[in-house]
């Protein structure tokens, strides 16, 4: 990374309130609202230490697809690579608890197929898949860049999250629609992921596949670093 980006950025996360959204960020994608509530801070203050992150690349603001009212703060992939010490961006997965985890979008048809089959590939543990309003079958495009990529779908027919039994440890949801969509979606992660079937093209579900891979690996390195969450809600 270049010196002056780093700088920038580190002298951006060195004030404590910009330091605790970025480590809230690195598991789940979060709305203003939640940042405000988890930070105790005002509308106004949380604003200006977004518009800071957001000048030197560490998070991007994205619209929900799903309530357009919505807003999810994320972070940029591989904005704090450099940043870390070298003995923490080393750690294989091999290093952590494997963890079952649980993917929810609202077709289960593509992104959350392939986040639990990319969960699994990349060694995290095992995990299940499943929608909240589910399609007849996995998107043929899903199928198609999975084998390209060599992971492994369980081709059944796609699931409704009700019909899931097996406990998850760590439940994401991986699209604006299934988040906004269930009640109880306070308790779940989130990542934002923009929905590759409405591009219908091959490059789209690959670059979910690109996505996914990101926000795993910096899951993985939130469960070595161990951030402080910022207490109750």
């Amino acid at each position: 990374m270049d010196r002056a980006i780093r700088a920038r950025r580190l002298a951006a996360v060195g004030d404590p309130h910009r330091l605790e959204i970025v480590d809230l960020l690195t598991m789940s994608d979060h709305t203003p609202k939640e940042l405000m509530e988890w930070c105790g801070l005002t509308s106004s203050l949380l604003a200006h230490h977004l518009d800071v992150l957001e000048d030197v690349s560490i998070i991007r603001r994205r619209q929900s697809s799903g309530d357009r009212r919505n807003r999810y703060v994320a972070l940029v992939p591989r904005s704090m690579n450099g940043l870390l010490p070298e003995s923490r961006t080393e750690l294989a997965p091999t290093h952590l608890k494997p963890l079952r985890a649980l993917f929810v979008c609202r077709r289960n048809s593509a992104r959350s197929q392939l986040a639990a089959a990319l969960w699994r590939s990349n060694g995290m543990g095992e995990a299940d898949s499943a929608g909240t309003e589910p399609a007849e079958v996995i998107h043929p495009l899903t199928v198609k860049v999975a084998q390209k990529a060599k992971l492994k779908l369980p081709l059944v027919k796609p699931q409704h999250i009700d019909d899931v039994h097996t406990k998850a440890d760590v439940i994401i949801s991986v699209c604006d629609e299934a988040r906004e969509h269930v009640n109880a979606h306070d308790e779940w992660l989130h990542w934002s992921i923009p929905d590759p079937v409405k591009a219908r093209s091959v490059s789209a579900f690959e670059r979910t596949i690109d996505d996914l891979n990101e926000r795993i690996a910096l899951f993985g390195m939130s469960q070595i670093t161990k951030p402080t969450l910022g207490g109750n809600r």
